[in-house]
């Protein structure tokens, strides 16, 4: 059985350990987890990994945020990958920092690469991890918050998030969404 796990960013360095490239280094984590690696792909950096006798194909989509769903239905036909086995993992500032969430399907909630996803496989029904990134921006000011490094008061919180997101995808894999939603959704992660 195969799954595909969609890290959503940016590529680049200025954009690296940003709050909108949560879904980079949650990927990465799981991906070094496991002693993968990352190659240059069609519309992606792509790294294979087993866990207990599952494949995971694991992607960076190269095509930035706005054109995610490009990259996710490339790797979706080619390794015939079903939807329901797709988790997305994005930032979410309508969520608090101390959240993760895990949903079956949804809306993009104004997130644009949920946006090209949803508008590339004409479904909203695909699994996706939200980080809660949180809000604690000036009125106008989303674009640069999103794009802003962590807080150094942040950054303990953000990897433990890390390390449960990495735990939920596993779950997600082994067990199935509702296990991999039971161990994080309502959950307040604190240090």
């Amino acid at each position: 059985m195969k799954f595909l796990i969609v890290g959503l960013g940016n590529i680049g360095d200025e954009y690296a350990h940003t709050r909108h490239n949560i879904g980079f280094d949650v990927v990465n984590a799981f991906i070094l987890k496991y002693n993968g690696s990352l190659q240059s792909d069609r519309h992606a950096y792509k790294a294979e990994v087993k866990l207990k006798g599952k494949t995971c194909i694991c992607i960076l989509p190269t095509t930035f945020m706005n054109l995610s769903g490009k990259a996710v239905k490339y790797w979706m036909d080619k390794e015939k990958i079903a939807i329901s086995n797709i988790m997305v993992v994005l930032d979410d500032i309508a969520l608090p920092l101390e959240k993760l969430r895990i949903r079956p399907s949804g809306s993009d909630a104004g997130h644009n690469g949920l946006t090209s996803i949803q508008e590339v496989l004409g479904s909203i029904d695909y699994p996706r991890l939200r980080f809660g990134v949180g809000s604690d921006y000036p009125k106008g000011r989303q674009a640069d918050f999103v794009l802003g490094k962590w807080k150094i008061s942040e950054e303990p919180l953000v990897k433990l998030k890390i390390e449960k997101s990495v735990n939920a995808i596993e779950t997600f894999v082994l067990q199935g969404i509702t296990a991999a939603m039971n161990q994080i959704n309502n959950q307040a992660i604190s240090l």
